[in-house]
């Protein structure tokens, strides 16, 4: 057996509680183990620990496994009836059998010796109060991320003029558009019959830049937007029309302008706040440009946004202060944490016990582009945003060479990364403000549906950028930043690609298989590029996605009611076509 391959630990993502009752225990093993067992039972069923007993355990054979590149990742459900559970693996090969303990392998022989202490696995405790709790409604939500300058101008006749006039096509970051609050909220109708029931906003806090992620009041819309009142209205009018509202916190950084940055460039280290940094040269700190001579620490060596010292108590007991202020002045139902992995730890664990106990269902996002095991334990944020799963489909469409097999050990691998909870409520995304846009990525509509209809079948959230449904393109940061072009929104062609968003997004939330958390890889079609994976819901029911991303059409197998259907005719799939379809009950 290849030992180097098999992996497990009592925690984290491997070993957890799902609630109160259940436990999630999973193990990762080389492609050479094919059976796997666990014993397991209450680790004082025998007697008091230490003593002669003679612990056994009960014997069930784990079945669910998903495949990764290069491991198998085996999941079981158990149900400990006093909430605590002992364990070990029996792994069989081929040819041969190994026990697996938290001090490494044993065979038959060695286990079965008299006076070995057997160190076994342990969950000692399921508590309550360390169940990983993550709020519900948001695996109902379908986002929509507006970027505020650009998306409406609901106020055209107050324009001053440093305001450029609406216009398609590139745009700069110095521009600014006047897009603002009273525009969003005349929109709310608009948003609401395309189904989306979140929205995401980038900052909207007062702030130097068009894009507002240096901010100079935490507590102060920003004029351009609109005002404190103008925002609580939007919140009370989203809710009416069943949106909820994630306003985005830069608690990284701040702007020059923040005012205890600016105290402490007028009194040096003698200011209240010089803490709240981190100034490593106070004789250098003040000269502009960039920071990679190390004078103080800023986001990505950009002067304008000194880095915040989340480690001082201070700051901590500040930003709690701001962030309940935002809920109960303005009601918002989400923050999502903007260079989320930068913050302390100390920082998120406080500011999560004192938001929850403000309004338990807030729902906490880090911005965080890699593994984020260790922000999920919790007692930090309740997911992040997927960009493991947004990079992982980018690739998959860009690298013609990649077979069907590598889809699925790329979604395995961001599916097993969290527990079921965070998963449950991830941020699933396929562009953003900070990305370029999808249709750009793309380049072909049918491609484009393609990997939509991959975003609204994932488990966790899905969310669109402004614009998507009509296909809206955009490069790079600017250029994934233009202005929403509702002058040509009523034209034939966008209607048509709103009608199609419309049909994933009411399937999304029609079709509780969608929003499952459980799904497989079938392997029923031999094309090497035929994308093909179901979702199951907890009736039993299977929803099945098919996407050709081959260069032959595919001869579709069985039946199905349609769901969605684009270059489907009859049982053919076409090259670039996309299939989704409830699955008869007998599946």
């Amino acid at each position: 057996m290849d030992f180097t391959g098999v992996y497990h630990k009592a925690s984290e993502q491997m070993c957890y509680p799902l609630n109160e009752d259940e436990l999630i225990v999973n193990l990762k093993t080389g492609y050479d183990v094919k059976r796997v067992f666990i014993y397991y039972g209450d680790p004082f069923e025998a007697g008091i620990l230490g003593g002669k007993e003679q612990w056994a355990g009960k014997k069930e054979e784990i079945c669910f496994k998903k495949h990764l590149r290069h491991h198998l990742w085996w999941t079981t459900t158990l149900t400990p009836r006093f909430k605590r559970c002992k364990y070990y693996f029996e792994l069989h090969t081929e040819e041969e059998t190994w026990y697996y303990f938290e001090n490494g392998f044993l065979s038959e022989e060695q286990i079965g010796m008299e006076g070995r202490m057997l160190q076994c696995f342990v969950m000692p405790w399921m508590n309550p109060a360390d169940v990983n709790s993550t709020p519900d409604w948001v695996n109902d939500t379908v986002w929509y991320q507006i970027f505020p300058d650009r998306f409406c101008n609901g106020t055209p006749e107050k324009n001053g003029a440093d305001i450029e006039k609406w216009r398609t096509g590139p745009v700069s970051n110095a521009e600014r558009f006047g897009g603002n609050l009273e525009g969003i909220r005349k929109k709310l109708p608009y948003l609401h019959d395309l189904g989306i029931s979140g929205i995401y906003l980038n900052p909207i806090m007062e702030a130097e830049s068009t894009h507002k992620y240096d901010t100079r009041d935490y507590t102060k819309i920003d004029p351009q937007f609109g005002t404190n009142e103008e925002f609580a209205r939007l919140v009370k009018e989203a809710h009416a029309h069943g949106i909820r509202i994630m306003v985005d916190a830069v608690f990284n950084h701040c702007g020059r302008s923040f005012g205890p940055w600016a105290d402490v460039v007028e009194k040096k280290s003698g200011s209240p706040y010089a803490d709240w940094f981190m100034i490593q040269d106070w004789d250098a700190f003040e000269r502009h440009g960039d920071t990679r001579d190390g004078r103080f620490y800023s986001f990505a060596f950009t002067d304008r946004m000194p880095k915040l010292n989340t480690n001082n108590p201070e700051v901590i007991r500040y930003f709690c202060q701001v962030c309940k202020r935002w809920i109960r002045e303005f009601d918002i139902d989400g923050i999502r944490f903007d260079v989320g992995n930068e913050v302390s730890h100390r920082f998120l664990k406080e500011l999560r016990r004192q938001l929850k106990s403000v309004k338990p269902d807030l729902y906490l996002l880090g911005e965080i582009w890699h593994d984020a095991s260790q922000w999920l334990g919790g007692d930090e944020y309740d997911s992040v945003m997927n960009y493991p799963l947004t990079s992982g489909i980018q690739d998959f469409f860009l690298d013609q060479a990649a077979e069907k097999d590598e889809f699925e050990y790329m979604v395995n691998r961001c599916y097993t990364m969290y527990m079921q909870q965070n998963n449950n409520v991830i941020f699933n995304l396929l562009d953003s403000h900070d990305t370029e846009r999808l249709m750009n990525r793309c380049q072909d509509l049918d491609i484009f549906y393609q990997q939509l209809a991959i975003l609204f079948t994932m488990p966790g959230s899905p969310c669109i950028y402004y614009g998507t449904e009509i296909a809206l393109e955009g490069a790079h940061d600017p250029d994934c930043r233009r202005c929403m072009p509702w002058d040509e929104i009523d034209s034939a062609e966008n209607q048509k690609k709103i009608e199609l968003m419309k049909s994933l997004i009411r399937m999304r939330i029609q079709e509780d298989a969608c929003r499952s958390l459980y799904f497989d890889f079938p392997h029923k079609y031999s094309q090497k590029r035929c994308v093909e994976y179901r979702k199951l819901n907890l009736d039993g029911k299977w929803i099945e996605v098919l996407l050709n991303c081959g260069s032959e059409p595919i001869e579709i197998q069985g039946q199905g009611e349609i769901l969605f259907a684009r270059r489907c005719e009859g049982n053919s799939l076409d090259v670039r076509g996309t299939l989704i379809r409830r699955l008869p009950s007998t599946v």
